[in-house]
């Protein structure tokens, strides 16, 4: 069976935003910085320090990342990552974690399905939908 993860693009701040998913997901979190990989010779000085590859894992969750941006690097809104969490403590928790300096467009609340939905930007533009 095959398996589906999330890959975020960034441009110079993947660091920061994994670390950020970190802080709010807990787990365990793996940067690769261009200089670390063996291409990192052919790469200009100023972007050694770039991540290459990173990955979060936590709890069934893997999210990765890299700073190797294409020039046309556009945030949009076509993809969202869904959280699905076994408790309605947990889902607020990393709700108000993630919504942090980023946008709480629909706070968690019983929809009309009569299950607990919510959803937000983060501060790096990208979407998280959140349900019990």
């Amino acid at each position: 069976m095959a398996h589906m993860n999330a890959y975020f693009t960034f441009n110079g701040n993947c660091r920061e935003a994994m670390t950020f998913y970190k802080e709010c997901l807990g787990g365990e979190l793996e940067l690769q910085t261009i200089a670390d990989s063996p291409m990192g010779d052919d790469f200009p000085v100023e972007l050694k320090e770039c991540i290459l590859n990173a990955r979060l894992r936590s709890e069934g969750i893997i999210i990765m990342g890299t700073d190797m941006a294409p020039e046309n690097l556009i945030k949009g809104n076509a993809v969202s990552m869904v959280l699905t969490f076994s408790s309605e403590k947990k889902l607020r928790e990393v709700y108000h974690k993630l919504s942090e300096d980023g946008e709480a467009s629909y706070p968690p609340e019983v929809n009309f399905y009569g299950t607990l939905f919510g959803n937000l930007t983060d501060k790096f533009g990208h979407q998280w939908l959140f349900h019990f």
